[in-house]
């Protein structure tokens, strides 16, 4: 059975930071592709980045509204991977997700491509 443990959410101010944390277990493989994702109320999911584990050389994903402000990151000796959040802005508000997908990372952004979700934690950034 997969699980995750999500932290790291909570309420800042504008220009403040974050860093959300993801731990996975129970996969039935040692290399994936990890993702985070967000979602706003009445808003659709959205792929924020992702990263293989273990990184394989190849470069982490960004949506063009995070990059310069959003670095994700990974352990695989703890099987674990981060999303520092820096600069953050009031449209960054949402409930982020991570996510795994048994399969490649880089331009890959349906959520319908991940097969196991984190329980989300609330990101609230007041102007």
């Amino acid at each position: 059975q997969v699980q995750f443990v999500e932290s790291g959410g909570g309420s800042v101010q504008a220009g403040g930071s974050l860093r959300l944390s993801c731990v996975v277990s129970g996969l039935r493989q040692n290399a994936v592709c990890t993702g985070w994702f967000r979602q706003a109320p009445g808003k659709e999911r959205e792929a924020v980045a992702n990263i293989a584990i273990p990184t394989s050389g190849g470069a982490a994903y960004y949506a063009d509204s995070v990059k310069g402000r959003f670095t994700i990151s990974q352990d695989s000796a703890k099987r674990a991977y981060y999303l520092q959040m820096d600069s953050l802005l009031p449209e960054d508000t949402a409930m982020y997700y991570c996510a795994v997908r048994y399969g490649i990372c880089g331009a890959v952004l349906r959520p319908s491509q991940y097969q196991h979700w984190g329980q989300g934690t609330q990101v609230t950034v007041s102007s």
